[in-house]
């Protein structure tokens, strides 16, 4: 089961739906063609077609599987007082004094040019059920990273942990 945001579902669904219907009729397209120009043992085309055709066939059976594995997590039965999937933790590196900022997802949402880390990467692993003002060491590549957490939100609404609603487990 994989847990995700009703934005990072929709926009699998709206992938899996261009794969299906934009991409796959043009590969079929480039097959069909590639078929009609004789000898299909020594055309490229024909062979690059079918390879581009399993590749995708791929792609959209693995997004199939994700969907139907996937349960969307009600946003208003989180809360913000501890670190969990679809928080936005506000955390500074006590290293370099440095603040940045990161919204745990699902692998599937995960995209750091959009600040989506993984739930599964080290740092996440870290920081879960963790507290604003908890210190956090996390092992990464270049070394021991030591993170202290400044606020957790949801929704882009930052807190200092004060919040009455019940998480969804």
């Amino acid at each position: 089961m994989e847990y995700m945001s009703q934005e990072g579902y929709d926009k699998l669904v709206a992938e899996l739906r261009h794969m299906e219907s934009v991409e796959l009729p043009l590969v079929r397209e480039a097959i069909a063609e590639a078929r009609d120009k004789g000898d299909l043992s020594e055309n490229f085309e024909y062979h690059a077609a079918k390879r581009e055709q399993a590749r995708l066939l791929g792609r959209i059976r693995f997004k199939q599987r994700v969907l139907a594995n996937a349960r969307v997590i009600d946003m208003s039965r989180l809360n913000s007082d501890c670190v969990q999937l679809l928080s936005k933790v506000q955390m500074t590196n006590l290293a370099t004094n440095k603040t940045m900022t990161f919204t745990i997802a699902s692998p599937h949402e995960a995209n750091i040019r959009e600040g989506k880390i993984s739930i599964k990467s080290p740092i996440a692993q870290a920081l879960l059920s963790k507290k604003v003002g908890d210190e956090v060491s996390v092992r990464v590549p270049a070394g021991l990273m030591k993170l202290r957490i400044d606020h957790i939100s949801l929704d882009g609404e930052a807190t200092d942990g004060s919040s009455d609603s019940v998480a969804n487990e």
